[in-house]
């Protein structure tokens, strides 16, 4: 079998039909990522790669499964298998360098978010913290350190986030401490990534700049999507006016 690379998504449309996950609707919309099929005019099985993850829909093909894009610099990835026949596969194919994980999908809601209790808890960052939405300074201390620069790492540049990205962070004597922003953007919204440095988390930061980038977004008519990687993620999603949805599996590879 021969891998194509896709780039009129079109013909994928039936393969991924009704999967709630953003970022599959980012690539299906032509805004981020990449997508492969078995076949140009009549696929049967695909792949779309964005970020850290990878979907699989339709017939499971190994060829698919081992299939890494040229431009994928990672030797880490997150697998979703859309069924069991895919989960097989991939746990064939990759053996003790695929660990199973679940992870925890997230309603999304229009209606849910109360803006009264967002504002609140956005004000209750008092100083020597504050937050602010990401410049092109931000833009850059955030992706000068590892543990920051997920926030920010899908974009090109700093021009591509200023026309299509959206963030807030917390910082604390000029420096970046907690943030939320666009990890992948669609075109109703995001799908939001959070994270605090290690030494300043549990302060109430994560939360505080996830209600800013909720806030924001509703401003702009966009929609936040989330998706929770633990149980403590979900946690914070609650606390933010979300529901959970459901519980799925996925698989981390190293040494892809």
């Amino acid at each position: 079998m021969s891998v194509y690379e896709i780039r009129d998504t079109k013909c994928l449309e039936k393969l991924f039909e009704g999967w709630q996950e953003t970022l599959i609707w980012s690539c299906m919309q032509g805004c981020m990522g990449r997508a492969y099929a078995d076949s140009v005019s009549n696929p049967m099985s695909a792949q779309i790669v964005i970020g850290d993850f990878c979907f699989f829909a339709g017939e499971a093909k190994k060829e698919l499964v081992l299939n890494k894009p040229d431009d994928y610099r990672s030797n880490f990835i997150i697998m979703i298998p859309q069924n069991n026949e895919w989960s097989k596969l991939i746990e064939q194919t990759y053996k003790e360098r695929a660990t199973k994980v679940y992870r925890y999908a997230i309603k999304k809601e229009r209606d849910v978010f109360d803006i009264k209790k967002l504002r609140k808890i956005v004000e209750e960052i008092k100083k020597p913290f504050s937050i602010q939405m990401i410049d092109k300074h931000i833009f850059n201390q955030v992706m000068s350190n590892s543990w920051s620069k997920d926030l920010c790492s899908q974009f090109n540049d700093y021009e591509d986030y200023r026309k299509r990205g959206i963030g807030a962070v917390v910082m604390k004597d000029g420096i970046v401490v907690a943030g939320a922003s666009s990890y992948t953007v669609y075109n109703e919204g995001i799908e939001i990534e959070i994270d605090t440095r290690k030494d300043y988390r549990r302060k109430g930061l994560a939360l505080a700049c996830g209600a800013k980038l909720i806030l924001e977004c509703l401003n702009k008519d966009l929609y936040p999507s989330w998706d929770a990687q633990n149980k403590g993620s979900v946690a914070l999603a609650e606390k933010l006016g979300y529901h959970f949805d459901k519980e799925y599996e996925a698989y981390e590879i190293i040494d892809y």
